[in-house]
């Protein structure tokens, strides 16, 4: 950590989530919608450099590639900026992001990075926050912030604040395929909100699931779900198409992560998630990852 007398670096692996299960319920008075949610971190990963020199004063953001919002409207920055004002510090700080997890697409990538700079920062300032208080201050950037201090999995209710974790035993290849166009959260909701005319409640068989604190990929699978799909996938055909091909290559199940666009296989075997993966990659206007949900929550990166 230390690189000399003033200056200090930490290195942290903001990891990729899929939703296994996401129901969208009412609206709450906040604005937000109800939501309950099974996540997983998969091992896809930005990394997010933080770098220190106690005489200098602000925040340096860069990102390769290039990512958007730039300076204080990206929530980078404002991750950073939060955690200096209430720790009341004066130091400047660098912050290099690597990118690798696609953009508006569903898998929680920039909140993960802003949750990587929170927990990133109180590591360079020792400043001996406990999870849950790094985890109230990322609720103020973002409903899925949270959830990346508690990971592998959890249960999340409520808008994104109440993260409940869960122990999910056994594990799954995941083929990650995303379309090469982003969608944006607000447009998906919109999305839902005419496309329904009534609110669902939370069925009998998650009801059961809600009050478990153990599960294995098993229980799950029968009730992999995304309210986002039926609304979307009408005017977003090409998502709908990625999942059956991903259910004709062999995948258990496949379904949209969060509002999209993502599209997620789930195999039991590494090597029929490669061999569908590399079908997938045929078509040149897809990203496609093969990865193991065998992720742990945010750590420094020690390589």
């Amino acid at each position: 950590m230390t690189l000399g007398s003033n200056v200090h670096e930490v290195q942290v692996k903001a990891p990729a989530k899929i939703n296994l299960i996401l129901k969208v319920l009412g609206r709450l008075p906040n604005g937000y919608h109800e939501i309950w949610s099974i996540m997983q971190t998969v091992d896809l990963f930005d990394h997010v450099s933080l770098r220190t020199v106690r005489s200098s004063q602000g925040i340096q953001l860069e990102c390769q590639p290039s990512c958007a919002p730039q300076g204080v409207d990206n929530i980078v920055y404002r991750a950073a900026a939060l955690v200096l004002k209430k720790a009341e510090i004066d130091a400047g700080v660098t912050i290099h992001l690597e990118k690798h997890i696609p953009m508006g697409a569903g898998l929680g990538g920039g909140s993960s990075d802003a949750a990587a700079t929170i927990y990133g920062l109180v590591q360079l300032f020792q400043l001996q926050w406990s999870l849950s208080e790094m985890a109230v201050l990322g609720a103020e950037l973002g409903s899925d912030v949270p959830f990346f201090f508690y990971g592998p999995q959890a249960l999340i209710r409520g808008w994104g604040q109440e993260v409940v974790p869960l122990r999910v035993s056994g594990s799954r290849w995941i083929v990650l395929v995303n379309p090469g166009f982003p969608i944006e959260t607000g447009w998906a909701y919109q999305q839902i909100a005419q496309s329904r005319t009534q609110v669902p409640q939370l069925s009998a068989e998650l009801t059961i699931l809600d009050q478990r604190e153990a599960l294995d990929f098993q229980d799950i699978l029968p009730y992999i779900q995304n309210d986002f799909e039926p609304a979307l996938f009408p005017t977003t055909p090409r998502l709908g198409e990625i999942k059956e091909e991903l259910c004709s290559l062999g995948a258990e199940v496949a379904l949209l992560s969060g509002s999209g666009s993502t599209v997620f296989g789930v195999f039991s075997e590494e090597q029929a998630a490669v061999k569908a993966m590399d079908k997938m990659t045929d078509a040149p206007e897809l990203q496609v990852f093969c990865v193991p949900t065998r992720s742990t929550r945010l750590a420094l990166d020690q390589n």
